[in-house]
């Protein structure tokens, strides 16, 4: 597993982001400079990626004692595959920050200066002092505000290559290949999966149309439609058959700005979370009249962190002049790099213009989530693609993958069994996921690949 570590001057908020990112309260935090003395580390989940998160004693050369700190954090820096080095937002840079973070540029890793307490404008013009540091990836953040973790968690998680699972998904792949190396074609039963019913649920943030959408896919007026936003509190469900197949629909309350979420939209809020985790396809509905913004981002990774298959819906034609191919490319190479994979049509939900494509696209992205593509197949383009491009060495070593094998469904989920799992590159498997996409019907669905070795169980 890939480790990620945080370092820098003591009481810049290491602790602090280190909760953050893991979701839990493992660090101590305090004002107190040099709280933490050693490294805590943690398994974490960053856009659907697994990492290992290491909170580091603080850069300190006060005393004898602190200077051993450091000695550690810098030892520790050079096994890691990530550093992400703090600074302080709320302070000019220093020669201590500078002669600190040269030191660390000298280990050749993949590094982010990540500047913290950047809680105002004032504290954003401050933060550009920082540039003179020479390094492109700057991000600025809050812990405390809970802002800018967008493009830091995309950049951490483009270089991440090994896909998050739960302890039972982790526990169904080696039971899965413990059963197929000794069975070969497998009779591996897959996940049941109601190939009749389809449960798509319609988020977006407040406004966007969700209400008028689900009413123009029923023909009904289930839905209250309304200018004040925040009309629907309660999901609505909704199903409906089409071509043999029953949708059911689930209209979730709106999404607001966390400021802004007030008594009921809070629980609101949480009850449309689970709905995702119970829904296989999302519509994420976008208002072209009012264009997207960081919190559309927001709700685009709530749909990406439960692996659903996903539709971007464009909605509010009728009232808007936009560039088609200009919105696509703002979307797929810009806001939503994570769901570059997710088909877009543009609708007018209000008029229903355009509504009926929605329907066909539904059962089509279904049928790619729970598609099983065939074993030899499969090897087959793996085969081509390590040809075509040969898998790169590893420290002298050749890496090879055995075999390719499906070993789920909703979405599809593949193991490649390598000999050395830990040397497979994300680039490399970046470009495998591409040629995977272009052979089979992948539109609208993630796509997992999970490398393992032969024969042993996964070491995290």
């Amino acid at each position: 597993m890939q480790k990620i570590i945080l370092i820098g001057k003591p009481n810049v908020g290491k602790s602090s982001l280190f909760n953050k990112i893991i979701k839990k309260r493992l660090a101590i935090t305090s004002d107190i400079a040099g709280t933490t003395r050693d490294t805590n580390q943690a398994q974490c989940e960053i856009l659907n990626k697994k990492a290992l998160l290491i909170d580091s004693g603080g850069l300190d050369e006060s005393n004898e004692f602190f200077k051993t700190v450091q000695a550690n954090t810098l030892k520790r820096a050079g096994s890691a595959d990530i550093i992400l080095y703090l600074v302080d937002g709320k302070k000019l840079p220093d020669d201590e920050d500078k002669a600190f973070f040269y030191k660390l540029k000298k280990l050749k890793k993949p590094m982010a200066l990540v500047i913290n307490k950047v809680d105002n404008k004032k504290d954003e013009e401050r933060a550009w002092e920082f540039a003179n540091f020479g390094l492109k990836e700057v991000f600025n953040i809050s812990v405390s505000h809970n802002t800018g973790f967008d493009e830091l968690y995309e950049w951490l998680a483009s270089l991440l290559y090994e896909p998050f699972l739960r302890a039972d998904e982790e526990e169904n792949l080696e039971d899965f290949l413990e059963h197929f190396e000794q069975n070969q074609e497998g009779e591996f039963e897959f996940k049941n999966i109601d190939e009749n019913h389809i449960k798509v649920s319609i988020v977006g943030r407040v406004n966007v149309g969700k209400s008028s959408l689900l009413n123009a896919l029923v023909k009904s007026e289930r839905s209250v439609v309304s200018e004040v936003a925040g009309t629907t509190i309660d999901p609505v469900n909704e199903s409906l058959e089409y071509k043999g197949k029953i949708i059911e629909f689930v209209d979730t309350a709106g999404i607001r700005k966390r400021g802004k979420i007030q008594g009921l939209e809070k629980f609101a809020l949480n009850r449309t979370e689970k709905l995702l985790e119970q829904a296989q396809i999302a519509l994420l509905v976008l208002d072209l009249n009012e264009g997207f913004n960081e919190l559309d981002e927001r709700i685009a990774g709530l749909i990406s962190k439960h692996y659903l298959g996903v539709i971007i819906v464009l909605n509010k034609i009728d009232i808007s002049e936009y560039d088609f191919d200009k919105v696509v490319k703002e979307l797929k190479l810009d806001r939503f790099k994570f769901l570059a994979f997710a088909p877009i049509i543009s609708i007018s939900a209000k008029s229903g213009k355009r509504v009926a494509n929605l329907l066909d696209k539904i059962l089509e992205v279904f049928e790619n989530f729970t598609q099983k593509i065939p074993t030899s197949k499969l090897n087959d383009l793996v085969q081509n693609a390590t040809k075509t491009h040969p898998l790169p060495h590893d420290k002298g070593k050749l890496v090879k993958i055995y075999y390719a094998v499906q070993y789920d469904l909703a979405p599809p989920k593949i193991a490649l069994v390598m000999n050395r799992p830990k040397a497979l590159h994300f680039s490399y498997k970046r470009y495998l996921q591409n040629q995977i996409r272009k052979n089979f019907k992948l539109d609208g669905v993630p796509l997992i690949l999970a490398s393992r070795k032969k024969g042993e169980k996964y070491e995290a």
